[in-house]
């Protein structure tokens, strides 16, 4: 009987929500999803049958769907262009876009659209800002699941408690953030007074600089230094950097140091790109107190990234780097394929000590080229997609505007015509 009862019920949610997509566990959602919203948390991609990157994203997203099956988010996608109230609803723009959803609050995502970094998301936004742990090996746990995360060391109270709590709500979508007592964290970090704030990442914890001697800062300091400590150490060591997370890699106010290779469809390097990424990133590895505090390294398997930054083409291997306050990037001299450590240790030397060349800026001149650089290359991305399509979309209006000009400077041509005729004929009168 009560395997009977939660069919029917099980029915009836879907009736109200609408089927599951075949093949996957992700929730075809209707306008009625606008009523149920509250019950429960939900991870949505609002999406158009017509979107090339909507199609792209189905198949991760029922990957995301298969792995927050046994947790209590619910995955569900909204056609647009057959529920358009439920697209008003939720102000959405572009697509897809894809929202976490829980009681009267919407966050909308902005990350890399591969299945780790949305079920990361997920997991991360249906819980609390900071999760409390309680046993040392759930220590281990955290180490081995996750690549990066925060942990307060102390009495969860004070004016570091209080600002860590409130930089984890700020940053809730972009990384873990954790408790624990002085007895569990012994084990696993070296620490000499309390209270703590700890980064592990790659391996490796590093500490928040000033928590020991927060009490003697004035609060102000302790809220700036802190959210400013979470903003720049969020970011493993050497990120691949993609057109969703750069903006957030420019808020570091670093100058970004990036390693510009090619990938292919299967995400292959050549040898000789791999060889050059690798060296940058040895730089950094083997000297991050040297450089940790102004530069911020990684890499681009798209080059076409690069390309919109100095509103060039730009063959690979090859490096740049980017001041993030003022939009300026930098290009090395050296052939890439030559560069060693040595000669990039010159290089971000000069960049440091601002001898070096700037280029581009945040000016209404190069930000007018950059928007008119954008337009041609997502052009041509729409033709080599689907040339149909383009020639569909921008044809028709072309055509309807050639008639419309074709009738009104060819129609006063046909008129003054017919006008010279009849003048013809009076005079022959």
């Amino acid at each position: 009987m009560k395997t009977t009862w939660s069919w029917i019920l099980l029915s009836a949610l879907l009736l109200i929500l609408g089927s599951p997509v075949i093949s996957s566990r992700v929730l075809e959602l209707s306008d009625r999803f606008i009523d149920v919203r509250h019950e429960g948390q939900w991870l949505v991609m609002f999406y158009a049958p017509w979107c090339g990157y909507c199609k792209k994203t189905e198949p991760i997203f029922a990957l995301v769907a298969q792995a927050l099956h046994a947790t209590n988010v619910r995955v569900g996608r909204l056609d647009c262009t057959k529920y358009p109230a439920a697209a008003r609803e939720f102000k959405v723009r572009v697509y897809p876009t894809i929202m976490f959803i829980k009681g009267n609050m919407e966050y909308s995502y902005s990350g890399d659209r591969s299945k780790d970094e949305l079920v990361d998301y997920a997991l991360r936004m249906s819980g609390p800002p900071v999760q409390l742990v309680t046993r040392t090996e759930s220590v281990d746990m955290l180490k081995g699941s996750h690549t990066i995360f925060f942990m307060f060391v102390g009495q969860q109270e004070g004016v570091v408690w209080d600002t860590y709590y409130a930089a984890a709500e700020g940053y809730q979508e972009h990384g873990f953030f954790y408790a624990t007592s002085e007895d569990v964290a012994a084990q696993h970090f070296d620490f000499e007074k309390l209270p703590a704030v700890i980064v592990y990442k790659e391996e490796q914890h590093h500490f928040y600089p000033h928590g020991h001697i927060a009490h003697e800062m004035d609060p102000l300091e302790v809220n700036e230094t802190i959210f400013q400590w979470v903003n720049v150490e969020r970011f493993v060591l050497f990120p691949k950097i993609t057109r969703f997370n750069i903006h957030q890699l420019l808020k570091t106010k670093k100058y970004l140091v990036l390693a510009v290779v090619q990938e292919d469809k299967l995400q292959q390097i050549a040898s000789h790109e791999l060889e050059f990424r690798d060296m940058v990133e040895g730089v950094i590895r083997k000297h991050r107190p040297r450089y940790h505090d102004q530069f911020q390294f990684g890499w681009i398997g798209e080059p076409s990234i690069a390309h919109s930054i100095i509103l060039d083409q730009l063959p690979t291997p090859h490096l740049i780097a980017i001041n993030s306050t003022t939009q300026h990037h930098y290009i090395p001299d050296d052939d890439p394929m030559q560069m060693t450590p040595q000669a990039l240790h010159l290089f971000l030397e000069s960049i440091s000590n601002e001898s070096a060349t700037a280029y581009g800026g945040d000016t209404y001149f190069v930000r007018l080229n950059r928007a008119l650089f954008e337009v041609r290359r997502s052009l041509k991305d729409m033709w080599q997609g689907n040339p149909v399509l383009t020639t569909v979309i921008f044809g028709l209006p072309l055509g309807f505007l050639s008639l419309i000009m074709y009738s009104i400077f060819c129609g006063d041509c046909l008129v003054t015509e017919e006008e010279s005729e009849e003048e013809g004929h009076e005079k022959k009168e």
